[in-house]
């Protein structure tokens, strides 16, 4: 399945260095000047789980395998990019295409040139927020004009456009569609549309190298603002995770541990898109290999079976299913299954996060 998250901001804002970390690669140019990146890199990343290291503990299978996610580095928005400031109609395509947005903040000094002169999170976020709203707001009209005279006699364009309509309002009021999703058409209706300030919002405020375990003034702000919003946020020195980045593994904990951190900051941003994403994990386990594997919250059982091959989905017969927790607690299958801890769940089960599942099906 195809999850991506891109990783939006101004310019020199980190966006890269952070980009380059979290792939441990050097696959994104960073450089002090606006525009450097034009083309998406894309990048898929590992989601770290403590619980499939504890799997494979007991399973001692050859292989072991993650889940994953995509993280797309998109170049850096300016005021005006919905008007196609900056290249920003492609930039905005490239946003249009992704699941969820990781928006960076700068909350650093220093020399490294800044588009607007001076550093103001509030500012920054405004004028990327304001952008994605515009880009929405044109679609939204050249939608209503396309549709409104036919609304009269056809009932699918009379529907429509009560769809249409309130979400119009709200971005002529300068709100964000995200805000006002609890109507699940309306849901549905802003995703098919590609709405981009639909998108779920994780903001990450690249903070300085001395600041990475505690913060600093400007990430607060960042941190409440997200709070108000309803949205997450994490806290980055993207210099020192490139640092880590770079190092061997068994070198981490130690670099880490004289900084204050505990592991690395871009973990909890990757749980943190995965989570924004309302993605859930199930693992199978078994001698050649244990695995994660990605499935939206309250996917069936034959739509997690299907993750692995459409086979499994179109001949489903029952999925033999353990809770992680079980699993660990009765040292693996055999004694989950000798302590009654071994259901069969048919196609109506929802799959539950950390699920150990074994899937029966006709070929």
């Amino acid at each position: 399945m195809g999850f991506s998250c891109g990783i939006v901001g101004l310019p020199n804002v980190g966006k890269s260095t952070l980009f380059n970390a979290l792939t441990q690669t050097m696959a994104a140019q960073a450089a002090n000047f606006p525009f450097c990146t034009i083309e998406p890199n894309v990048g898929r990343v590992a989601v770290p789980d403590s619980r499939l290291d504890a799997l494979a503990g007991l399973v001692k299978p050859l292989k072991v395998v993650p889940t994953q996610l995509d993280f797309v580095d998109i170049a850096g928005l300016v005021a005006g990019a919905s008007k196609g400031e900056g290249l920003g109609n492609q930039f905005l395509a490239n946003i249009r295409e992704c699941h969820a947005i990781a928006h960076v903040v700068r909350c650093f000094g220093g020399e490294v040139t800044h588009v607007s002169g001076s550093i103001d999170p509030m500012r920054d976020i405004e004028v990327i927020e304001t952008e994605l709203m515009l880009a929405d707001l044109s679609t939204a009209e050249k939608r209503f004009a396309a549709i409104e005279k036919r609304a009269k006699n056809d009932k699918a364009a009379a529907e429509e456009l009560g769809l249409l309509e309130p979400l119009l309002a709200l971005l002529g009021r300068g709100e964000p569609v995200r805000r006002h999703l609890s109507n699940p058409d309306l849901r549905r209706y802003a995703t098919q549309m590609g709405f981009l300030s639909a998108k779920p919002v994780l903001y990450v405020a690249n903070v300085g190298e001395a600041e990475a375990a505690q913060g600093n003034a400007w990430s607060g702000q960042v941190q409440a603002y997200a709070q108000q919003q309803g949205a997450a946020c994490v806290v980055v020195s993207a210099d020192i995770e490139a640092q880590v980045a770079q190092l061997p593994t068994e070198e981490r904990t130690e670099f880490l541990g004289d900084l204050g951190l505990t592991e690395p900051a871009l973990n909890t941003m990757i749980r943190a898109g995965y989570s924004l994403l309302g993605l859930i994990t199930y693992f199978t386990a078994g001698p050649q290999e244990v695995r994660a594997w990605t499935v939206r919250h309250g996917a069936s059982a034959p739509e997690a079976a299907g993750v692995i091959h459409t086979d499994f989905q179109k001949g489903f017969i029952k999925a033999e299913c353990i809770a992680y927790a079980d699993f660990t607690t009765y040292r693996g299958e055999l004694g989950a299954k000798e302590a009654g801890k071994l259901r069969m769940e048919g196609k109506d089960y929802m799959v539950q996060d950390g699920d150990v599942l074994h899937f029966r099906f006709n070929v």
